[in-house]
């Protein structure tokens, strides 16, 4: 049964800002990385609209500018949340339950892999290795460790954060 989607619109953009943006890269060979840099900055991801306008703007196509976007992973298609969750699927954490404490932590936060909850406190990303594997399982939470994990123990630690306990 799929869940109800919980996410909320995309806040709304300035092209007034786009085109601030814009006209400090104008006639800037290369500009189109120093742009979607200060577009990201600005806005914490990088809006449609303000690809369309800066596609135009720089003279390419949207076609190029996207695939430029698309090549790194640094930039974002959707606003991030205030905590960055990141969920470890090492070797360490594989063989000690990730896949149990990836589903408690989806289950927590009603959000998948590279999503971001409704209320735009937490962004969930799978990374490779945290590094931590004597703690496994574990996940990070902005740059705090959390390991031996249980579903209980998820639990716990996001309704710290909920209730605002952890900055």
């Amino acid at each position: 049964m799929a869940r109800p989607s919980r996410r909320q619109p995309k806040p709304a953009v300035d092209l007034n800002v786009v085109r601030d943006i814009l006209d400090r890269h104008a006639g800037e060979a290369g500009a189109v990385i120093p742009v979607l840099e200060d577009l990201q900055r600005t806005f914490g991801y990088l809006p449609r609209r303000a690809l369309g306008l800066a596609a135009r703007r720089l003279g390419r196509p949207l076609a190029e500018v996207m695939g430029v976007a698309t090549f790194y992973a640094q930039f974002r298609f959707a606003p991030a949340g205030r905590h960055t969750v990141r969920l470890c699927h090492g070797t360490a954490c594989h063989v000690t339950g990730a896949e149990r404490i990836g589903r408690a932590v989806a289950e927590e936060l009603g959000v998948g892999e590279g999503e971001t909850t409704a209320d735009r406190l937490f962004t969930l990303t799978h990374v490779a290795c945290l590094g931590c594997c004597s703690l496994a399982p574990v996940m990070m939470v902005d740059e705090t460790a959390y390991g031996r994990l249980t579903p209980e123990a998820v639990r716990r630690v996001f309704a710290r954060y909920r209730r605002g306990a952890e900055r």
